[in-house]
């Protein structure tokens, strides 16, 4: 069943200059590898293609059940070179939320 990753996880964002960095947090160890599976750096590359120019990478942090992504040239220069309404990471959590990905139907009860 394809479902958004809100259905299934939870995400944290920020920024460092111009990228951001995302920490998607699984609900269950077996949604972790669900979500390690489907959610690979290109994915997410391609989701944010509109605001990431640079490269995107992945990092595994299985003891939280967590991936944490950085996006780089994402933020248009960083809050406080870029003249974007908003050149903050904070909202690219809930946009990371919106993908969706096939998830097993009894990964969902």
């Amino acid at each position: 069943m394809r479902v958004p990753l809100s259905r299934i996880a939870h995400a944290r964002s920020g920024d460092k200059g111009d990228g951001s960095n995302v920490g998607l947090i699984a609900a269950t160890p077996a949604l972790y590898e669900v979500i390690r599976r489907e959610v690979t750096a290109d994915r997410v590359k391609a989701h944010f293609a509109e605001v990431c120019h640079g490269a995107v990478e992945r990092f595994e942090v299985p003891n939280l059940l967590a991936l944490n992504f950085i996006l780089h040239d994402s933020l248009g220069g960083g809050g406080t070179a870029s003249l974007a309404t908003d050149a903050q990471g904070k909202t690219h959590g809930q946009g990371l939320l919106q993908m969706t990905i096939d998830v097993p139907e009894e990964q969902l009860e």
